[in-house]
């Protein structure tokens, strides 16, 4: 990643796009909001195609096939793509949807947080 920039798309597939103007330049399934690089990451961990299909059923077999097929053909990029994601959430982790900091509540043998 040079300059905060992605590297380029070395292999186009018809069911990926990638426009500056939609997750700030990541490869997504064409027509959705779906990164190529979630269901990498996922793929990667073992996770079949098939349950990738469950788990993004508006999607079906063909795109979610043409996004792991786009992320083999172009690694470096679908990489790079998820170390920005990852230096994103340990630089900015209030900025993660759904994040909450933990309540330490007044039950018996809960001592409360100290204030500094």
């Amino acid at each position: 990643m040079v300059n905060g920039r992605l590297p380029s798309v070395l292999v186009q597939h018809p069911h990926v796009e990638v426009r500056d103007d939609l997750l700030g330049g990541s490869p997504v399934i064409r027509g959705t909001r779906v990164p190529v690089r979630r269901l990498w990451a996922w793929h990667r961990k073992g996770v079949s195609v098939e349950t990738l299909v469950k788990r993004y059923p508006s999607l079906g077999w063909a795109k979610v096939l043409g996004g792991l097929a786009f992320a083999y053909d172009n690694e470096e990029l679908i990489e790079a793509d998820l170390d920005r994601e990852r230096a994103l959430l340990e630089s900015e982790p209030e900025r993660v949807p759904g994040r909450m900091d933990q309540t330490s509540l007044p039950f018996p043998g809960n001592t409360p947080p100290r204030s500094t």
